[in-house]
């Protein structure tokens, strides 16, 4: 039992610390106060706290996914570790753009997903994990899935201050974040990059297929559902450069290539491991 607790100790420890920053930053930046609307830039110590959280919670993802020797995996590790990179992305971007008045939108959602582990601990084993072929799929795949969930909570908010802005309502989370514009950039480079290490992905999964699963690639619905994302993407980021798209454009097809996607595994390990009970 002893034993057990150990290795959960690091998510959990995480998962709390997440929560207190995520309200620290929501006390210090979106709070409504007396005070001028002024912004709060990033302080040292909370870039620590941070990377503490992120170093305590890797830790713990580590240990899940490799201390019984091999790999183990699940649909909650996999939401723990695309809201690990995430929050990764937003801490590094924070040292070239003003990231603090998103962490309040972040971090609850990085605590929820750095405890489920330990609350959904059901696992399978990977085959196959020594095979280049292999790891550069599922690096691109895992990189990609985040860089997406990044980008749709990054849209999302994107719409909601815009709509704020355009009724002219000026509260003190507006005025801690970077600039409309700045957002919009950020977002795209996001998309760009998702976009090609989800290529990157599927196209390893299709040359690999049959050297490491001995059968080619099978068009079931978790194929269907990435080539699917994979198309909108691209044709979100076709409509950005020869027709300027942005602003609720931007935010619909982001949010429908990011539900395909997440359907495409989160939805199909979860209807497995949880509601049938497969491993």
């Amino acid at each position: 039992m002893l034993d057990i607790l150990l290795h959960l100790l690091p998510l959990i420890a995480s998962c709390l610390l997440y929560a207190a920053l995520g309200f620290h930053f929501w006390h210090t930046r979106w709070r409504e106060t007396e005070t001028h609307l002024v912004p709060l830039p990033m302080q040292p110590w909370e870039r620590v706290a941070i990377f503490i959280a992120l170093t305590l919670q890797g830790i713990g993802l580590y240990d899940g996914l490799f201390g019984a020797g091999g790999m183990r995996f699940s649909f909650s590790f996999a939401l723990s570790l695309m809201l690990w990179l995430a929050v990764l992305i937003y801490w590094l971007e924070s040292f070239r753009s003003r990231m603090d008045g998103l962490q309040p939108m972040v971090l609850p959602l990085a605590a929820l997903c750095a405890v489920l582990p330990v609350i959904f601990p059901q696992v399978h084993s990977i085959a196959h994990i020594d095979a280049w072929g292999f790891k550069v799929h599922f690096l691109a795949a895992m990189l990609a899935y985040s860089l997406f969930t990044l980008s749709a909570m990054h849209a999302v908010f994107m719409g909601f201050v815009e709509r704020k802005l355009h009724h002219r309502e000026l509260n003190k989370y507006l005025a801690s974040l970077p600039p409309l514009m700045t957002m919009e950039a950020l977002l795209f480079r996001m998309i760009g990059l998702a976009f090609f290490l989800l290529t990157v992905a599927l196209g390893s999964g299709i040359m690999f297929s049959e050297a490491l699963f001995g059968k080619a690639v099978l068009l079931d619905h978790k194929t269907m559902f990435a080539f699917a994302s994979w198309g909108i993407f691209a044709a979100l980021l076709i409509g950005r450069r020869a027709y300027g798209w942005r602003g609720r454009i931007a935010l619909r097809w982001t949010l429908a290539g990011f539900l395909l996607l997440l359907l495409a595994y989160i939805g199909s390990r979860f209807v497995s491991e949880v509601l049938l009970g497969r491993i």
